[in-house]
């Protein structure tokens, strides 16, 4: 099984990265979005994405050259797919949303095209039959700044194939990764198994007035010598994966403590489009959040 066509479906926070990442790596990417519009908007973002290439990677002028040509768009879901031999969903983490979308392109994919979802939240296993092809189906999930955190963490479930699970697996060496391979279905992977309860501890802690951001972010980056604390990493994650999160927790296990944190994240940092990094505002204020200057640690 060898990759050669991926088509990346999202534009957003990971999709444009990814896209971007597998396209400098030699691989012919097109990306996938709702609209022209939004398109347009990504092909801006991979202008900013590759000066940190040249910051991050040593990238050359050449090499960048090659990755935009490398780059196609479109809006049409079945051009986007035509000659997919790997498709990367990246759509909003909203389960409705990824039903939905899978359920279209099971009608239109080729039949050797593998499906891999880049969901933070979702099991596979729960999107697993309305792809069509369970078999070709498997997670594939980056961090964000994914040409600095290189990880790629590849997720089967019960009935993905062995062939597609190692073809991922070296799909994701082949654009720069450190392949991280998980055998059974883990709600987080590995990385967010091992973060998500410091940013739920931040959350809560922040949600019933025990301290407020920076004293939080604070005491972390203070006692681990960590570069920044909880709520300065849900900045680059994004409010909105941060949001969604805690929302399908909250509507799943109706907890009155998620609820709260939902509703706060909603009320006060998305519907004011306070998004992190993304939009220049979220906990913090960037391009210089307060975190990163001198005397924040005293």
């Amino acid at each position: 099984m060898n990759f050669k066509n991926v088509t990346v479906a999202g534009s957003g926070v990971l999709g444009y990265q990814i896209a971007f990442q597998a396209a400098f790596y030699g691989f012919n990417v097109t990306v996938y979005d709702i609209s022209d519009e939004i398109l347009e908007k990504a092909k801006t973002k991979f202008n900013i994405l590759s000066e940190a290439f040249k910051k991050g990677l040593n990238a050359t002028q050449k090499q960048l050259n090659v990755a935009f040509k490398n780059l196609n768009y479109t809006s049409d879901l079945s051009a986007a797919l035509k000659n997919a031999d790997l498709l990367i969903e990246a759509v909003p983490e909203n389960l409705k949303i990824k039903i939905d979308f899978y359920q279209k392109v099971s009608k239109v994919a080729p039949e050797k095209t593998v499906f891999a979802t880049n969901s933070s939240s979702l099991l596979p296993s729960k999107l697993a039959k309305k792809t069509g092809r369970p078999e070709k189906f498997i997670a594939l999930h980056f961090a964000n700044e994914i040409w600095k955190h290189n990880t790629g963490e590849v997720m089967k479930h019960p009935e993905t194939s062995a062939e597609v699970f190692n073809a991922v697996i070296d799909f994701a060496k082949a654009i720069g990764m450190v392949a991280l391979p998980i055998h059974k279905e883990q709600p987080g992977y590995i990385v967010n198994s091992l973060l998500m309860p410091l940013l739920s501890s931040a959350l809560e802690l922040w949600v019933n007035k025990i301290s407020d951001i920076k004293t939080i972010d604070k005491t972390w980056m203070v006692a681990t010598g960590a570069p920044m604390g909880p709520f300065g990493i849900m900045d680059v994650v994004g409010i909105t994966t941060v949001y969604n999160i805690n929302k399908i927790a909250a509507d799943s296990t109706k907890s009155s403590i998620k609820i709260k944190i939902s509703k706060k994240l909603k009320k006060e940092y998305v519907d004011k489009g306070k998004l992190g990094i993304v939009s220049g505002k979220g906990f913090y204020a960037y391009p210089d959040p307060a975190f990163e200057k001198k005397n924040f640690l005293k």
